[in-house]
């Protein structure tokens, strides 16, 4: 197989730009990448995956990110499903299901709902029981990759507590509408999700996940979070890059931008926020290898960080390109939509900040 950050570059790096002015990534080369294991690399071997580290996944993601945001959110919404899988399902589900998807079937989360996005405690869908297996109903938004998706992964309430049904796209009573025009993320194929008594067979039902919904939720939002905040070092990588490219080439009042104070500040301020976003995802990532207590702790630190951080930095390369960077599709206007998506998406910056605001007073009460 192909070295995988090397696929991403060639098969990536040069359309990226194209697929975000159009909206749409082409759906024969997810299913490529798929196949060759690279939307969910930390899948073991035995199911067909890659069998990365969290970390090693880690790094593979920051490059797609730093090629594609759009891409990079597929990478983590098939990361996601596959780690739901693995965590909750049983061991028929997870030999069948995983193998689809690193197969080149594409998957994608359904959690947030219209009344219930950073709080999914107030989930309406509902999971319930009848002869001949399972019913789902309700509507979901803003699901990442389900414009694309084969296999949607619905989170529901179930009896007293909460649990997933593993849903064809194409079953009766699923309906899949494109959000038009996204701020960020364009080719992401972000789209509401409606579900009108969905009859499953009871083996839809991922074996493990009847669980409270906080409890529920959290498994694969620590992985979200987690390839979010890496993707967010890959966007800060593109901007320094961007950033330090154009003020070294481009000369004013007779001298390279870059030898300006003011821009070298910016310049600064960038390789500062890849450093710091840097270490806090391999910390994390370091946690979730070691299956360390502290790694949901970790996750939202390193989203929280990232994802700020490239907001900022983003900004800061829209500055210093001024007009080359703000034509639709360069990488920097790009990284300045997407950057302030990551800043909402698997669990807001606020709500980050509550986490690590109670952790902080239970480590020093």
């Amino acid at each position: 197989m192909a070295d995988p950050a090397a696929l991403l570059t060639e098969s990536v790096g040069p359309h990226a730009a194209a697929w975000d002015v159009a909206g749409a990534l082409p759906r024969e080369l997810l299913r490529r990448l798929g196949r060759e294991g690279v939307l969910c690399a930390a899948v073991p071997a035995e199911f067909g995956g890659l069998g990365l580290s969290g970390l090693a996944d880690g790094r593979l993601t920051a490059h797609a990110g730093s090629l594609c945001g759009s891409l990079r959110s597929v990478m983590t919404s098939q990361g996601m499903a596959a780690w739901t899988i693995r965590r909750l399902g049983d061991r028929e589900q997870r030999a069948a299901l995983l193998g689809r998807l690193s197969g080149g079937d594409l998957a994608a989360v359904c959690f947030s709902e219209a009344e219930a996005g950073s709080d999914l405690s107030a989930v309406a869908t509902r999971i319930t029981d009848d002869a001949d297996g399972i019913v789902v109903t309700g509507e979901k938004v803003w699901v990442t990759a389900a414009a694309y998706a084969d296999l949607l992964l619905v989170a529901g309430t179930y009896g007293a507590g909460a649990a997933i049904a593993a849903v064809p796209a194409t079953a009766a009573g699923v309906t899949v509408e494109k959000i038009p025009d996204p701020l960020g993320c364009r080719a992401a194929g972000h789209s509401n999700v409606r579900l009108d008594s969905v009859r499953l067979p009871r083996s839809a039902l991922l074996a493990g996940s009847r669980l409270p919904v906080t409890m529920l939720v959290t498994i694969p939002l620590t992985h979200g979070r987690l390839s979010v905040a890496w993707g967010c070092v890959g966007m800060l990588r593109a901007c320094l890059a961007a950033v330090v490219r154009h003020a070294g080439a481009r000369h004013q009042f007779g001298t390279p931008l870059a030898a300006h104070q003011l821009v070298a500040r910016h310049v600064a301020d960038l390789h500062v926020a890849v450093r710091t976003a840097t270490l806090a995802c391999e910390r994390a990532s370091d946690s979730w290898d070691r299956n360390s207590p502290e790694l949901v702790t970790d996750a939202v630190l390193a989203k929280y960080v990232a994802a700020g951080n490239a907001a900022a930095g983003a900004t800061r390369a829209v500055q210093v390109l001024a007009s080359a960077g703000a034509q639709d599709g360069h990488v920097v206007a790009r990284a300045y939509r997407d950057a302030k998506l990551m800043e909402l998406i698997e669990g807001t910056s606020e709500i980050c900040q509550l986490v690590l605001a109670r952790r902080a007073i239970e480590e020093n009460s």
